[in-house]
């Protein structure tokens, strides 16, 4: 904490993954009660097997008042990216300026189920919210790179959305440091948030002043209730996917063998869900995982509070997200108080 912020505002700031994995009246709910408890922001991932992110967001806009809400994250392969900066303009629109634009590169084992290759990540993402940018102030926009757009335009706005870039690597890092207003880094234990806190820092160097403040948010995966080990049995599934898309260095950070991690990969590219959450390891879990009771959670919150502006608690929270809610928002208030 700086010397001169407030004490009674400072401390990690609460962002919830809401995944429209179940129906959308139930994530709604769950919206409401995020908001009752006290999260700032609320994200819907978009991977394509789920339900629709922003139909999810949109429902959730109409039954919240203050809580900002987004994508988190979208995807600029499986939607253009000038339909995409559409669709979170009119979340923004339809939300009343609560918007947030969380767009990254995607999931590589179920981009290959749709026949996508993911060529040039940090180029499609960059160059997407780029443009986004562009029609959201009204331009029309040209643009002939990692895809295209000819005298492309919006008829609706002006629009002033954040953009939080999902980022893993050390180059999505330092470029989202350097061009966006924030960073979602998927991580989950505090070797990892130190070392991308010095790849922030890297690209914060080569931030133009005109740009603004940033933000570093470790968007993790967390699962909590109060028998620990329902909470890492119920964090499984999320953790084979990041297991199977962390980079080589990664894995060797956590000493994680590299084909027990193209195992699970192998299985979700299958569609074997199932199997992939079963060849997750105990050290995959702990590396890729916040999980556990509340106070087991509190603690890991409070390792990341000295290098991140704020956490994104996602998913699956617990074996029960409506009960988790409250758990996660009762380890945020402990590791505040640590």
């Amino acid at each position: 904490m700086d010397d001169d912020e407030d004490p009674e505002t400072a401390g990690i700031r609460r962002g919830i993954e809401l995944t429209p994995e179940d129906p959308v009246s139930e994530v709604v709910a769950l919206a409401e009660r995020a908001e009752a408890a006290g999260f700032d922001a609320a994200f819907a991932s978009g991977h394509y097997f789920n339900r629709d992110p922003i139909i999810a967001l949109t429902e959730m806009a109409s039954v919240t008042d203050d809580i900002l809400l987004g994508p988190g994250v979208a995807n600029p392969y499986e939607t253009h990216p000038v339909k995409l900066a559409s669709q979170v303009a009119t979340l923004d629109e339809v939300s009343d300026g609560r918007a947030l634009y969380g767009i990254g590169a995607g999931d590589k084992s179920t981009l290959r189920n749709l026949g996508v290759e993911r060529d040039r990540p940090l180029r499609r993402v960059l160059e997407s919210f780029k443009v986004a940018q562009d029609l959201w102030t009204g331009n029309r926009v040209d643009h002939d790179g990692t895809f295209e757009a000819h005298d492309a335009g919006l008829n609706h706005g002006p629009y002033d959305i954040p953009v939080y870039v999902g980022a893993q690597g050390p180059h999505m890092l330092r470029m989202s440091a350097k061009h966006a207003d924030g960073v979602l880094y998927n991580a989950s234990h505090p070797a990892d948030v130190e070392w991308a806190a010095t790849q922030v820092e890297q690209g914060l160097a080569d931030r133009p002043d005109e740009r603004g403040d940033f933000e570093f948010f470790v968007f993790a995966s967390v699962s909590v209730d109060e028998d620990a080990e329902a909470a890492r049995t119920a964090a499984r599934p999320p953790v084979a996917f990041i297991t199977a898309g962390a980079a080589p260095p990664v894995l060797e950070r956590h000493d994680i063998d590299q084909a027990a991690a193209e195992r699970v990969g192998e299985a979700i590219e299958a569609g074997d869900y199932g199997e992939a959450a079963g060849r997750v390891t105990d050290a995959m879990l702990d590396a890729f995982a916040v999980a556990g009771t509340s106070m087991d959670v509190a603690e890991r919150f409070a390792a990341f509070d000295e290098y991140v502006d704020g956490v994104v608690a996602g998913s699956p929270l617990g074996p029960d997200r409506e009960t988790a809610i409250p758990l996660v928002s009762a380890a945020f208030d402990e590791a505040e108080d640590r």
